[in-house]
């Protein structure tokens, strides 16, 4: 039981009544919520995802909400702008390819699955009026998303007031006896105990996660920023970005991302321990074999500058063609700018040779291989 409030938690309110709960033996209803903004989820997910999986593991009842009425507000936990609305035909698109994804990790099986649309579908605007009446603006504001953006001068819409409401009413609705989060989302959380409080029902313990930080290095990962590992990602891809990841984030990862003893890294150094660490993390979401052989394809490729063993095609109209408009006709550059900065700071070749100019005429009279960086390949013909 130690384990379950103590490994990779950062907070546990409450913890004398939750402790008090487990060891009774009841089994609990544990509550996670996961909008579709996106269709895919990261490793930043799964460190709440592992959470869950040590409570299946002890026999108590997993409710996963997808959030897809949520969704049309956007959760504005950490943003210091609103979020785009989403149309309901992404948010469904987004929503089909969670449960692959989950089924990494939890035994779907065991796992009751909700929509949050299946309650606030039927609901008209008097539900909404007696919902918000349970809620004081003051209290809604001392959110500290919104009381910086109000401080700073940035908007705050009203619909983004109702979202910990509605996160809270989540919770009701599925009566829990717990949920599990990342640290940004303690408010919406906190929100859901006063809601059930409010309404008779007894107070959801939280337990909140640490967030992981992203392969940057600076902020939580997240796709808007960029800075994230898909675990739909394939077993090269994955491999590759866990090893661009700042030194001082291995142990952090090892901790959150791996049941991993420490002792597996105490001698290792950095390059090292993030071979280790890589191979681990596919292992665990593509199997050992694809761990091992992403390990060595990283190792050919670069470390010792090798060509990988897959490299995808691309097929151009054109049989001449300026290198900076062909690295962005490519995608292997967002813009023209992108790619004179990547030639002239020596990250491109062709067939091997390494090219200095952005503006030289290549030709395409047969197949020619495209190296950016050490690990971007493509065939053009």
């Amino acid at each position: 039981m130690s384990d379950l409030l103590t490994s990779g938690v950062e907070e546990v309110i409450v913890k004398e009544h939750l402790e008090a709960a487990l060891k009774s033996g009841k089994k609990l209803r544990i509550k996670f919520g996961a909008d579709p903004t996106a269709p895919d989820l990261h490793l930043g997910h799964t460190v709440a995802l592992r959470k869950l999986k040590q409570f299946q593991d002890a026999g108590h009842k997993i409710v996963f909400i997808i959030g897809d009425y949520t969704a049309k507000i956007g959760d504005p936990s950490g943003r210091s702008k609103t979020r785009p609305a989403l149309a309901d035909v992404e948010i469904k698109a987004n929503a089909k390819t969670y449960f692959k994804q989950v089924g990494k990790i939890l035994n779907l099986k065991k796992t009751e699955i909700l929509y949050n649309s299946q309650w606030f579908g039927k609901e008209n605007m008097e539900f909404l009026i007696r919902l918000a009446s349970r809620f004081t603006t003051q209290r809604i504001l001392e959110r500290d998303d919104f009381s910086k953006r109000l401080k700073s001068g940035a908007e705050l819409y009203s619909h983004e007031q109702f979202y910990p409401m509605l996160q809270a009413y989540d919770s009701v609705q599925v009566r829990a006896d717990v949920e599990i989060g990342g640290t940004d989302q303690k408010f919406n959380m906190l929100t859901g105990r006063d809601l059930q409080r409010h309404m008779g029902l007894p107070e959801q313990d939280v337990i909140t996660v640490p967030l992981l930080v992203g392969t940057d290095g600076e902020k939580k990962m997240s796709k808007s920023v960029g800075n994230y590992i898909a675990l739909a990602e394939k077993p090269n891809e994955m491999f590759g970005k866990i090893m661009t990841i700042p030194d001082q984030l291995i142990d952090s990862y090892r901790q959150l991302l791996t049941d991993a003893p420490a002792e597996v890294f105490a001698k290792a150094g950095p390059r090292e321990a993030k071979l280790e660490l890589a191979k681990i993390i596919v292992s665990m979401y593509h199997g050992q074999k694809a761990g091992e052989a992403a390990r060595e394809e990283f190792i050919r490729v670069v470390s010792k500058g090798g060509a990988p063993s897959e490299i995808k095609s691309y097929k151009t109209k054109k049989r001449e063609c300026r290198l900076v408009d062909l690295l962005v006709e490519t995608k292997l550059a967002a813009s023209k700018s992108e790619a004179r900065r990547l030639v002239e700071q020596g990250g491109v070749k062709i067939n091997d040779a390494k090219k200095n100019d952005p503006d030289e005429l290549i030709e395409i009279n047969e197949e020619i291989l495209i190296q950016v960086g050490k690990r971007n390949f493509l065939k053009v013909y």
